[in-house]
């Protein structure tokens, strides 16, 4: 066990934490950002499978330069109420953990600026200063999303039943299911009907009233 936290808010990274879909951004230095965006909106509708779907958008990655980590973390916008929400969190004394199906060298930079404490995504291969098309190890996927959650209470000492989950896209059902309580949050169809409760504005602030107190 790492610390004790009085509760755990789990969030997806793209269109949750953050407004934008890395890989969209990174794919608009391959000229592929329109492609890319509409694999990725099907992913995210469940109509595809999101490992299978990840590794194709990826491979249209191949050739991009590593310094486009930094223009798209330049380009990054987070979501409205997101440091009101992460500041009431720590003020309540639970923990801040971000699971995505994106990439680690961008959250490794977006995170920890905006105040997240434990964070997991993707990653991936480069070579000679560019990508290669290739994830780097095992993907997180739904599975690996609701894992990452469970073991995160398990080493904060909090209970299931005091966690959340907040996502937006067909890969995140399984950590909402595991979770406590389960919101959708700026979400697809599918993801609105199978949670707990519906965050009706694209404002992470209204998670808020949910926290205990």
């Amino acid at each position: 066990m790492t610390s004790t936290a009085r509760f755990l808010v789990v969030l997806d990274a793209d269109s949750t934490l953050i407004r934008n879909e890395v890989i969209e951004l990174l794919a608009d230095e391959a000229g592929r950002g329109a492609e890319v965006a509409a694999a990725t909106e099907a992913a995210m509708r469940g109509e595809v499978d999101f490992a299978t779907s990840l590794r194709s958008r990826v491979q249209a990655l191949a050739g991009v330069s590593t310094d486009a980590f930094a223009r798209a973390v330049a380009r990054i916008e987070p979501t409205p109420g997101v440091r009101e929400l992460v500041a009431a969190v720590h003020e309540r004394g639970g923990v801040v953990g971000v699971v995505s199906g994106g990439f680690h060298e961008v959250l490794d930079t977006v995170a920890p600026d905006l105040g997240v404490d434990v964070w997991r995504a993707n990653g991936l291969v480069a070579a000679d200063g560019a990508l290669t098309g290739e994830v780097d190890g095992d993907i997180v996927d739904a599975t690996a999303k609701a894992e990452t959650l469970r073991r995160w209470a398990d080493e904060h000492g909090v209970p299931l039943r005091l966690t959340f989950a907040i996502g937006d896209g067909a890969n995140d059902l399984e950590m909402m299911k595991a979770a406590g309580l389960g919101l959708a949050f700026n979400a697809k169809p599918a993801v609105r009907e199978r949670a707990d409760l519906v965050v009706g504005d694209v404002d992470l602030a209204q998670v808020i009233a949910l926290l205990p107190r």
